[in-house]
């Protein structure tokens, strides 16, 4: 087992501080992923937006004792051997090619054969199948979901033991340079090449540059598997000395695929190998699920698998999970559904986001047998029992004849089933209520049937969040503001229609330093959901002022009356009390003008107990350059008057001006603080950014019924929908209660069905409305999507002559939300 003394050598550090000789056993470069502190090693990464050497403290009081630091003191001039007298302490120039370095060294340690996978799309997908395909043979050790950066590599490296006979790992990059460092932590002696597209152009010179760039993985493999249909890809594998395994559609190659033919859910694929005509059929018939197949197939043929045991294997193959999706669920309850992903490194993952979760009080884990780990049992279900332990799950529920054997290592409330029949036939719906539960199973498990019995009854209208989306946007703002500016993130309106709980969480997560909200009820729901961010409201009323206090939530006050109104009920002269001022410059909305000044601070000094933390303003135009000299006429004034307010409190207060379309235009006003709305959600309300955001919603729904009418017929309410020829009609599951306007109604509106921009016909009903799909294969039960990537809020809000924030606020809160991270 690796020892911290070992540590310098493998990385080049010089150790700062050796106190004791403890273990190498989990390496951690996110702090609030802390599962178990013995054995773990942590990397104070200094990153874009975050650096790890602030977190050295909390993990020190959580009982790590293992560091990988690249500076010897903190901030104030300290030396961390003196902060931390307990803790080893190795000082590198660069933690994360510390990391590298470390799982390099242990990848040199196993002799066994390593795939490696990489280009621009299905690397997830083929890496999950080959997983599955090749289980028959070995023990497979591969990467935790899409886990293929320079973080994500040597993590996944990392899990190599002595147990396993085969490795894949996936790599992706979006620069060049980067594969160099990859490539002596995968060490592949067999490599696939899925194909080569436009993802992560933006990061090279050309096409070109990137082929050969992502080859570099492949230096010193065996074999490198690709199609050859790839022309570019195929003619620079050409120029490189590596030994090849083909396949295509078009040449003759060492697999070469003669028909592909869809019949019904399959598609049949006939094939030359060796001189032999073989025939076999994909459970598949979408172009990439068939390629990502097509792959996995040259490899079970470079591996010898017998032609009959192919067909067999591929049989069983099932659709990949990309992302953990968390849904409301029956009584009060959200599900993280992450069925048919059992590994222990996903189910660390998978624990990790449940963890911090934190809006429901109660934690549930249903899990079922873990399969081909690569321990023996008695270790596995240890090491499942303390993960569970480390993360203060409140019940386990284990399904499967092997985690049954092992209840008595799991602590605390449990409840153990032969099977998922089992369960089902004792589940009783009124046993979970405000729960947050975690369904992680095996395929063979059948976990669906228990997301199904857990699923609130909805209609088929979903809005669907991604987090990560969410999280790169916030990055992309924090990026753009000084070390020390705080952010304040606004989650009022239903977090802009996202959803305020699991918004706000996440935000927590990643250390904002504020929160607004519009109503008193909005924080207080927060707070009843584990928010512990300080909260400011922004319309704050005089029956509302018990709640502030009772769920510390920090009212703004705009004006005399209200400040009067709020100061009347105060319980008591000890209690601290925190305010925000809102100043009018020129918006004419709400807040002081100077005039009030000398009514406010005579006021506010009878009441010593009240604190005054900011005061702000809102600029009217900041969106525009058109209003430029407004906006600095606005931010001019608030200076001033934001002076005066500091000078008659006798105390220094936050200030803060800008929003989002701000932090793009005035940075350089950034003052002690910064408030980000709409951009979060991805829309760049300048329209000079919108490049760099992520959308963040997708509102879809589904066909209900499909029917044909002949030119003259009229559709919908009024018979505002008159074809002018015979036409293919689709009526879709939402109407303007949903929150989809009635001004989309007569083609002003559009949605996109199989890939096709389709426009409404008729007028928007209250619970549906119909689309012209004429000319298109549309079935019921096919999606719609209302927008999202490929049809965006603004292009939509274009249409109606609205704003993208009306539409998002409008989704109705009786649509399901899905929020999901990849």
């Amino acid at each position: 087992m690796l020892t911290f003394q070992e540590l310098a050598t493998i990385t080049n550090g010089a150790v700062l501080q050796f106190v004791q000789a403890l273990p190498v056993m989990h390496l951690l470069t996110d702090s609030r992923k802390l599962s178990q502190p013995a054995g773990t090693l942590f990397f104070a990464i200094s990153g874009k937006y975050n650096d790890g050497h602030k977190y050295l403290a909390t993990l020190y009081k959580q009982g790590v004792r293992q560091f990988i630091v690249e500076k010897a003191q903190d901030e104030k001039g300290h030396n961390y051997s003196a902060l931390y007298p307990e803790a080893n302490l190795l000082l590198v120039k660069d933690s994360l090619q510390a990391l590298q370095q470390l799982a390099a060294w242990h990848r040199s340690q196993f002799s066994i054969p390593i795939v490696g996978v990489t280009g621009s799309n299905g690397k997830t997908i083929v890496k999950e199948w080959l997983a599955q395909l090749l289980s028959p043979d070995a023990l497979v050790v591969k990467s935790p979901r899409s886990y293929n950066s320079q973080l994500g590599v040597p993590l996944s490296v990392w899990q190599l033991n002595s147990n396993h006979t085969l490795g894949i790992f996936e790599a992706g990059i979006s620069l060049p340079g980067e594969m160099e460092k990859l490539q002596p932590i995968i060490q592949p002696t067999i490599g696939i090449f899925t194909n080569i597209g436009t993802a992560h152009d933006e990061g090279f010179a050309s096409r070109q540059q990137k082929v050969q760039e992502k080859l570099k993985l492949f230096t010193d493999v065996e074999i490198l598997i690709y199609c050859t249909d790839y022309e570019l890809l195929h003619k620079e594998i050409q120029n490189q000395t590596i030994n090849t395994f083909t396949w295509s559609r078009h040449h003759q190659a060492d697999v070469t695929i003669t028909a592909t033919t869809a019949a019904g859910h399959k598609t049949i694929v006939v094939y030359t190998y060796r001189g032999e005509k073989q025939r076999l059929a994909i459970p598949f018939t979408d172009e990439a699920s068939v390629e990502n197949a097509l792959h996995c197939l040259a490899m079970l043929l470079y591996r010898e698998v017998p032609f009959a045991e192919i067909q067999d294997r591929l049989d069983k193959l099932h659709p990949v999970a990309m992302r953990l999706e968390m849904k409301e669920a029956i009584n009060g309850c959200y599900l993280i559904d992450d069925t048919y992903n059992n590994d222990l490194a996903g189910l660390a993952i998978a624990l990790d986001l449940l963890a911090n979760q934190p809006q429901r009080v109660k934690h549930t884990v249903i899990l079922s047998d873990l399969l081909e780990s690569g321990l023996s049992e008695e270790a596995l279900y240890s090491q499942v029992a303390t993960l569970i332990m480390n993360r203060d799950i409140d019940k386990v529920i284990g399904i499967g004849p092997t985690i049954s054997h092992h209840k008595l290592k799991f602590a605390g409330k449990a409840e153990f089933y032969s099977s998922t029949a089992d369960f089902l036939a004792q589940f009783k719906a009124d046993d979970f209520r405000n729960e947050l539960i975690l369904i992680k199973g095996a395929r063979v498990f059948e976990f669906e049937r228990i997301v199904h019995a857990f699923q609130q009854k909805v209609h088929g209208t979903v809005l669907e969040v991604n987090l990560d989306a969410l999280v790169h946007n916030l990055n992309f703002y924090r990026s753009r503001l000084a070390p020390d500016t705080k952010l304040m993130v606004m989650v009022k309106a239903f977090a802009y229609g996202s959803g305020s709980f699991e918004v706000a969480n996440l935000l927590q997560f990643h250390r904002v330093d504020y929160l607004a909200v519009a109503y008193a009820d909005e924080g207080v729901m927060l707070r009843e959901n584990g928010i512990t961010l300080p909260v400011m409201v922004m319309n704050p009323s005089q029956d509302s002022f018990a709640k502030l206090r009772q769920h510390n939530l920090e009212p703004e006050i705009y004006s005399l009356e209200l400040l009067e109104q709020y100061l009347k009920d105060l319980p008591d002269a000890t209690t601290r009390h925190r305010i925000h001022l809102k100043l009018d410059t020129g918006m004419h909305r709400l807040g002081f003008t100077p005039e009030d000044f000398e009514a406010l601070f005579p006021l506010l000094q009878q009441y010593p107990q009240i604190q005054v933390i900011s005061t702000f303003t809102h600029l009217a135009g900041a969106d525009e350059a058109l209003h430029n000299d407004f906006s600095q006429l606005q931010i001019s004034n608030f200076r001033t008057m934001a002076a005066e307010v500091e000078a008659r409190l006798n105390y220094s207060v936050i200030k803060h001006v800008l929003n989002s379309a701000g932090i793009v235009r005035f940075p350089e006003y950034q003052l002690d603080m910064v408030r980000l709305g709409i951009g979060l959600y991805g829309v760049e309300a300048t329209g000079s950014e919108q490049e760099a955001l992520k959308p963040v919603s997708t509102l879809k729904t589904t066909v209900s019924q499909v029917k044909t009418i002949v030119k003259g017929e009229t559709v919908g309410y009024s018979r505002k929908g008159i074809a002018d020829s015979d036409k293919t009609i689709a009526t879709i599951a939402i109407g303007y209660a949903d929150g989809y306007d009635r001004r989309f109604s007569n083609g002003a509106g559009q949605v996109i069905i199989n890939g096709k921009r389709c426009p409404i016909i008729g007028n928007v009903c209250m619970d549906m409305c119909m689309v012209d799909v004429t000319g298109l294969q549309v079935k019921a039960g096919d999606e719609a999507i209302v927008f999202g990537p490929k049809l965006t809020l603004t292009d939509m809000a274009a249409r109606i002559g609205t704003i993208p924030y009306e539409l998002l606020t409008n989704v109705s809160s009786r649509v399901k939300r899905i929020f999901f991270s990849e």
